[in-house]
């Protein structure tokens, strides 16, 4: 019994560790999320508060991961992950029954999963949860009290200082696809391959067809055969990152911004009017910059195109605005505004307008991609 106690303490405290941390290293992201809930839930008033939650959120998750591994508090410990993980788990059955959103985010952007795969993986975690409230007594520490406060409030304090860092600048570990270094070029040269299952009627026997090769225009065989099942084969890479953008008369002009031999620097706000006031008055000498420089500039937004005439006639500028769906923007640069900048469809770099450079630092930047042309 000693053995799974300690197991199920150290296993379920390092899960809640990685929770903890995939989220509160990108807290923007988790925000998002709870947004997601809230419009599925019809409670989009607590909207302004997604930001607050998500850092309490993944501060709290982290905090009882580590108490956990470190044996602090366990008495209160396990209260806390016993309340969390009932709360969580009920929750993600309905998610997993109702589907109101597709993916709750539990390891954030780091692991993808289902809701019944989360919801799984809830009941293995509730199982350990309970062995460690039912043997909370057992679990003994050399430390004092007071020591073990102390250390937990430090451990608090310093995961809610980590992830407010992640917000005000890019997360330390992107797990989106829009990563630095990485190629967004489409795969012109990826073929689909759709494979179809039929099972005789009257033998059972199933064969399996490449389409369209399969007598599919033969009546005769049609009444002897029925469809069973088909699954699609992708050849060579493709790249899923779902960016459509378009101009006013609706024309895709994706490949020719991120796919472009020349660098390109590109804008994103998925938002004008919710932009940082500071980071969009920074942008705009930022853009003069890249411009004299003889780079190209455009910028990505969701707003509506009376509002980027509105917001382009306040900055008293010209330049390139494109259109793309929110939810994409909001996945290319965890900053509103923020920028990007590409090369031939890879993501060469990307900044958040708190850490757009500037002076020197940007005088040296240009030259090395002067070099490097």
């Amino acid at each position: 019994m000693r053995f799974l106690r300690e197991f199920s303490r150290i296993f379920t405290g390092l899960v809640f560790i990685f929770s903890g941390f995939v989220k509160g290293v990108d807290p923007l992201g988790t925000a998002y999320r709870l947004e997601d809930y809230f419009i599925a839930y019809g409670t989009s008033w607590a909207d302004p508060l997604a930001l607050g939650l998500s850092i309490a959120l993944c501060s709290i998750e982290f905090l009882i991961g580590a108490a956990l591994v470190l044996n602090l508090r366990m008495k209160l410990t396990s209260v806390m992950l016993l309340v969390v993980m009932s709360f969580f788990t009920i929750l993600t059955l309905l998610d997993a029954i109702y589907e109101p959103v597709s993916d709750c985010g539990c390891f954030g952007d780091a692991i993808k999963m289902t809701n019944w795969q989360t919801f799984y993986k809830n009941i293995v975690l509730i199982v350990f949860a309970m062995i460690v409230f039912v043997e909370r007594k057992k679990y003994l520490s050399g430390l004092s009290a007071k020591i073990q406060s102390i250390m937990l409030l430090l451990i608090l304090s310093g995961f809610f200082w980590f992830s407010v860092f992640n917000y005000q600048h890019l997360p330390l570990i992107d797990f989106m696809e829009w990563k630095k270094g990485r190629d967004m070029t489409p795969d012109t040269d990826a073929e689909t391959h759709v494979y179809l299952t039929y099972r005789n009627i009257q033998s059972g026997e199933t064969k399996e067809y490449l389409s369209p090769d399969y007598p599919w225009n033969d009546t005769v065989w049609l009444k002897d055969w029925a469809f069973v099942d088909q699954r699609t084969v992708v050849t060579g890479e493709t790249v899923p990152h779902g960016l459509l953008a378009e101009d006013e008369e609706g024309f895709d002009v994706t490949l020719s911004l991120i796919d472009s031999p020349e660098y390109m620097f590109i804008a994103v706000s998925y938002h004008l009017e919710s932009a940082s006031g500071n980071g969009i008055s920074n942008l705009m000498l930022l853009k003069d910059s890249i411009e004299s420089h003889g780079f190209g500039f455009a910028m990505l937004t969701s707003s509506l195109p009376e509002q980027v005439e509105e917001f382009l006639n306040q900055h008293n500028t010209e330049f390139p605005v494109y259109y793309a769906d929110g939810v994409v923007l909001k996945s290319m640069v965890r900053a509103n505004p923020g920028l990007m900048l590409f090369k031939s469809g890879v993501v060469i770099d990307k900044w958040h307008y708190n850490d757009f450079p500037e002076g020197d630092a940007l005088g040296k930047f240009f030259d090395k991609l002067k070099k490097n042309e």
